[in-house]
């Protein structure tokens, strides 16, 4: 593709979450520090909210990756949780190693969860549970959980768990039928879209992980509207210069301009110049085709009427 024109030895915009391109912008940091606060404190539920494209997978996995080479840590991870509460506790068995026959019944699979968790608990362990896309889980399932959080030793849980989901997750929460699990989170965060200047940041950074050592590959003109276009969401920042990547490439330029951006822009369905709630040119623009329109109107009438 344009790996050779810009001296790049990867794609640096790819929107699959990879850890090697975390960049600790300032609500990223933040996260990961109530993560690491409220994990060490041994204190219920943990939620991570956050508008879609912001980041929560990747935050997930850097997380992962963190608790993996600490030797305190035991961790379970949930990518996909629309499971049933039975499904759900065979899933977190099979995430924890546990030989757990299909056909055992949710009772005695667990039995076999929690002797386990009380035997990695005797050996100085804490069990972290991660579901992503948490917004998706049913409200059966959420109260499975919260049974889960009732094993306990005199100080600590045996089992924590962090949810990480979408605006939905909180609206989800604020219904009256779940109110006891609502009670139960102890940490919360809401992750917040990067201004221009994280944007700025943030490219730059993932170009210099994939290999780029150049100079600027945006102009500040390019770069200003990228950030406009994308409202500061990780993918859409990742999506649009992707794609302006790819126009200047076929320009033959190396450096992208603004007239890269708008045709990357220009094809990104969320991506939007003028207003994050309307999609489409503004006002003036319309108001400007519609008096051509009838002035073009206007003098093709008088050139019949001669």
């Amino acid at each position: 593709m344009y790996l050779e024109h810009f001296a790049l030895r990867e794609l640096p915009f790819s929107i699959t979450p990879d850890t090697s391109y975390f960049f600790n912008n300032t609500g990223h940091q933040e996260a990961m520090n109530v993560l690491l606060v409220a994990l060490r404190s041994g204190e219920g539920f943990i939620k991570i909210s956050g508008e879609v494209g912001t980041g929560k997978t990747l935050l997930c996995r850097r997380l992962l990756n963190l608790l993996s080479v600490d030797k305190h840590f035991v961790t379970a991870y949930i990518p996909n949780p629309y499971l049933s509460p039975a499904a759900l506790t065979m899933a977190l068995a099979e995430e924890l190693d546990i030989d757990c026959p299909r056909d055992i019944g949710q009772h005695r699979a667990l039995k076999l969860i929690t002797d386990h968790l009380i035997a990695l608990t005797a050996k100085g362990k804490r069990v972290v549970l991660m579901i992503d896309e948490a917004q998706a889980m049913p409200e059966q399932s959420l109260e499975a959980l919260r049974l889960l959080t009732n094993l306990e030793t005199e100080k600590y849980k045996l089992l924590q768990i962090v949810l990480f989901g979408q605006p939905e997750l909180d609206n989800i929460l604020a219904k009256p039928s779940v109110r006891q699990f609502r009670q139960r989170i102890a940490f919360s965060y809401t992750l917040p879209s990067m201004d221009c200047e994280g944007v700025k940041a943030y490219v730059a950074h993932r170009l210099v992980v994939a290999g780029y050592g150049g100079a600027p590959m945006f102009a500040d003109k390019a770069m200003n509207v990228l950030c406009r276009a994308s409202r500061g969401v990780p993918r859409l920042v990742n999506i649009i210069a992707h794609k302006a990547l790819m126009a200047a490439y076929g320009q033959g330029a190396r450096t992208i301009q603004v007239q890269h951006v708008r045709a990357a822009v220009a094809d990104t369905e969320d991506a939007n110049l003028y207003s994050r709630k309307r999609i489409g040119w503004p006002r003036y623009v319309w108001l400007g085709m519609a008096v051509s329109a009838i002035a073009s109107g206007a003098w093709f009438f008088l050139r019949v009427a001669q």
